[in-house]
């Protein structure tokens, strides 16, 4: 199996939030801020911002825990977010080599 990837992104006034599973995350992050799919939700909300991620080896693992995420409310998602970066910054020059690496 592949390796996975949950993350967390936003808009500018962080208003609403998307959690998502990839296995390509930088791939994955570009495709929200270019706006790849027109209809989706994140293009919609102008969802594009990074905010939260983690990394599995499987892809399994990653699936499930974007489940449990999902499963969480809004506080606790801010509070994930919080956790990791607080000034919620955006990630993505942070990730955009993982792949790579």
């Amino acid at each position: 199996m592949k390796p996975g990837f949950i993350y967390i992104i936003t808009n500018q006034y962080q208003t609403v939030v998307y959690t998502g599973v990839t296995s390509n995350l930088p791939k994955r992050i570009l495709e929200h801020k270019e706006k790849r799919y027109p209809n989706s939700f994140s293009a919609r909300y102008s969802l594009n911002i990074l905010v939260y991620y983690e990394q599995f080896q499987w892809m399994g693992d990653a699936i499930a825990r974007e489940k449990q995420i999902k499963a969480g409310s809004r506080e606790v998602k801010n509070d994930l977010i919080r956790s990791l970066n607080p000034t919620c910054k955006d990630l993505f020059e942070e990730i955009k080599d993982i792949m790579t690496e």
